[in-house]
């Protein structure tokens, strides 16, 4: 599938802002089942400088300035890529023997993955995690019983966008059990984790359709958020427990970091401003 993705990021301010300093993640990326082929990003007003650059985790990422007073700041990405998915894993790992190994990596892509088995800012390691996440493991193969935790997740937490705000920590979702898929993924990597497993955020859209009978309105789509397994002598291996799937060809890939912290969609410094006003529309289009 082929797919053209544009995300506008407009702040209105109640008073002028005279400097800001932002930083982005909205540039697509390529992995190993996704081409990216054009990434462009516009600023207005236009920025006194714009630094492109690349993260730890591989994420292209756009650094820039704004010098001057102004109450509107806007940045549009549009990004087309290519996603074909990847071929399946042929085999499996019992899920203990995966964090024995991550404990003493044997070779470099081990090495690399297990920096995902620790605490990060967002994704906290508990007994109480631990124990949500054994019922799911149980003594199964690692694909098995993410499957399970993932599915688990679908399941028993209700999607509500008034449960969470962006600052809501895991334990607290973990108890009410509703939220965002911001925090069904952090719910998921916490619980991988404090069993010693790797498991790290992605950030990304995903291809969504109108009810029947009705248009698909412009703008009203959205930034989406899944989590990756590391499974030994094969790499990450993806699920999105929002929606209880595997993602394939529908799922769009921005990002990859240990949290949402590490791949926020935008952040920033401003002197001035007052309050801010944000509003955010998305499109994602199939377009071959």
């Amino acid at each position: 599938m082929k797919y053209r993705i544009n995300h506008v990021t407009t702040y209105r301010y109640t008073s002028p802002v005279v400097l800001s300093h932002n930083l982005v993640h909205l540039a697509l990326r390529d992995t190993p089942g996704q081409r990216v082929t054009t990434s462009t990003l516009t600023i207005q007003p236009e920025p006194s400088s714009c630094t492109p650059i690349t993260d730890a985790f591989g994420n292209r990422q756009t650094l820039f300035a704004i010098q001057g007073a102004h109450r509107e700041l806007q940045v549009a990405a549009i990004g087309e890529a290519t996603v074909t998915g990847v071929t399946p894993p042929t085999h499996d790992h019992p899920w203990v023997e995966v964090a024995k190994r991550l404990q003493k990596p044997p070779n470099a892509y081990d090495l690399a993955a297990a920096e995902f088995a620790f605490a990060s800012p967002l994704c906290p390691i508990s007994p109480d995690l631990k124990k949500f996440a054994l019922d799911c493991l149980r003594k199964d193969d690692v694909i098995v019983g993410a499957t399970r935790l993932s599915s688990t997740i679908h399941r028993d937490w209700r999607y509500d966008p008034a449960a969470t705000t962006i600052s809501t920590p895991v334990s607290e979702v973990l108890q009410q059990r509703a939220g965002v898929c911001q925090d069904f993924a952090h719910l998921a990597i916490s619980a991988l984790r404090s069993c010693g497993l790797a498991a790290r955020y992605v950030s990304g859209y995903l291809e969504t359709d109108p009810p029947p009978g009705t248009v698909k309105l412009r703008g009203a789509d959205a930034s989406h958020a899944w989590f990756q397994i590391y499974l030994p002598d094969y790499g990450w291996y993806d699920l999105d427990p929002t929606n209880d799937c595997h993602p394939e060809a529908r799922h769009i890939t921005c990002a990859y970091g240990r949290d949402f912290s590490d791949v926020s969609p935008t952040r920033g410094l401003i002197l001035g401003g007052g309050r801010a006003d944000i509003s955010v529309m998305v499109d994602v289009d199939r377009i071959g």
